[in-house]
């Protein structure tokens, strides 16, 4: 190699570095924006431009010998990754994410198998080893890899609906974690002392069982916390996967992903009552609740229906109405019509807010990003604990699509598998109106006792007709 090309690549490696310190802070700009509806586009923005600057610096250096196909297969994914943004519904983004969560983990494994196979072809026959700091790294991306691709996959498959979402807990499923985690530490030493290829394809079969054992034994009513702990997990991947291939701005942009996931992991279990560990580790140490004795459940009540038109009449006498959001609305896409529903009341002057609670959806955010899309003013859509004390004023409030987050049994009934869940209490309203396709339960599986309450009305419907319904009852 000649002497201009060593100044090359030393110029090239400190424009690259400027980049990529660009391209971090934008990234920082980034999650920053993401924090609020309001910045929220700009901060996508931040995140767009971010990621193109990183792509052009790695792909400009003179130094290295790019493949043609590499290129074609840059090209195929941007085209592949704008059909799936441009046609991916609202109710399937929490099993995109999911997917995309693999992807990270996948690229992580398959990238600590070039760098070992690389070893074994170039390094080892001329009695050469890699350090042994690299091995580790090598190891450590391929491990947390391969647990972030499987249980990724895993999620996305229950979230589609293709699994089911039931927790699977098997009699010594603890037991069976703790053998798997002693047997990839295990190879792990065995590795460090020896590099051998079957001893990283043992660790990484080990490591993908676990990443799927983890997340079948957790349940659908915390698989919003799943989604976000495997954001996590692929930010860490991302970070290890940075220090195996010494990239600054893989490391940065890994940690803050991985921070910031966990944080949000951690926000959401405080506002289910749940313990962080005991969601990763599929229940570890939870106590199970009480089992209720045969003849203590009431049996189901009867339910009181109300029609769109009483509805509308109903809502034009009353001064405070809170309306809640849920997965069917989503599902439905009914938001564009509440968003009306809520401009005909704003104007008769009633008092019209929405509240979200944390796990609403299936996603963290799901509700607020929706309602967004359909222009809802940001200011009247309020978190849980700003307006959980205010329902004993309220004359209506409008259950729509939600299930498990307005279940009064998770304060009243100590054996329910939500009890101690932070839900949002709508039977202390005036009038609670629930606006559901059936009497079906929730995502969690358990029947909801709001229903029979004397203050309920059903308003059995798709979200969107039902909605609509009532606002062509409010302009007649």
């Amino acid at each position: 190699m000649s002497i201009g090309m060593f100044k090359g690549i030393d110029q090239w490696y400190a424009l690259a570095t400027v980049a990529y310190l660009v391209a971090a802070v934008l990234f920082i700009l980034a999650l920053r924006g993401l924090s609020s509806q309001e910045t929220a586009k700009r901060g996508n923005m931040y995140g767009v431009v971010g990621m193109a600057i990183a792509i052009a610096a790695t792909l400009s250096f003179r130094g290295a010998n790019f493949h043609p196909l590499l290129f074609g297969a840059i090209g195929l994914a941007t085209v592949i990754g704008a059909f799936m943004a441009l046609r991916v519904g609202m109710t399937q983004m929490p099993e995109l994410v999911a997917l995309l969560h693999s992807f990270v983990g996948l690229a992580a494994v398959l990238v600590g198998f070039s760098i070992e196979l690389h070893a074994s072809e170039s390094l080892r026959p001329i009695g050469h080893e890699l350090p042994m700091a690299e091995r580790v790294e090598i190891y450590v991306d391929i491990i947390i890899g391969a647990i972030t691709t499987t249980g990724s996959v895993l999620a996305f498959l229950k979230l589609r609906g293709s699994v089911s979402g039931k927790p699977l807990l098997l009699p010594a499923r603890h037991f069976f974690n703790l053998s798997m985690l002693i047997g990839i530490v295990v190879l792990g030493t065995l590795y460090g002392q020896k590099p051998e290829l079957w001893k990283l394809a043992a660790a990484t079969g080990i490591a993908g069982v676990l990443g799927v054992h983890l997340v079948a034994a957790i349940g659908g009513a915390d698989m919003p916390v799943v989604v976000s702990m495997l954001n996590s997990y692929s930010g860490w991947t991302a970070a290890a996967a940075g220090f195996m291939l010494h990239n600054d701005l893989l490391i940065i942009t890994g940690a803050l992903v991985g921070s910031s996931g966990a944080i949000l992991s951690y926000i959401m279990c405080r506002a289910m009552n749940r313990s962080i560990w005991n969601v990763i580790f599929g229940g570890f140490g939870a106590t199970p609740p009480p089992k209720a004795k045969k003849g203590e459940q009431p049996p189901p009540g009867d339910v009181q229906e109300i029609d769109a038109a009483t509805l509308a009449a109903t809502l034009t006498t009353s001064r405070n109405v809170v309306i809640i959001p849920g997965y069917g609305m989503a599902v439905a896409r009914a938001q564009h019509a509440v968003r009306e529903l809520t401009d005909i009341l704003r104007n008769q002057g009633v008092n019209v807010r929405f509240a979200i609670h944390p796990v609403a959806g299936r996603l963290p955010g799901h509700m607020n990003v929706l309602l967004a899309e359909a222009n809802v003013p940001y200011d009247i859509v309020l978190e849980m604990d700003e307006v959980n004390h205010d329902f004993p004023t309220t004359d209506v409030a409008i259950v729509i699509g939600a299930n498990d987050i307005v279940n009064p049994a998770a304060e009243d009934d100590p054996t329910s598998p939500i009890a101690g869940m932070p839900v949002l209490q709508v039977w202390k309203s005036k009038l609670v109106v629930v606006n559901k396709r059936s009497r079906a339960a929730g995502y969690a599986g358990i029947d909801n006792p709001l229903f029979y309450k004397p203050v309920t009305k059903m308003l059995f419907g798709d979200a969107k007709s039902a909605v609509e319904n009532v606002v062509a009852a409010l302009k007649s």
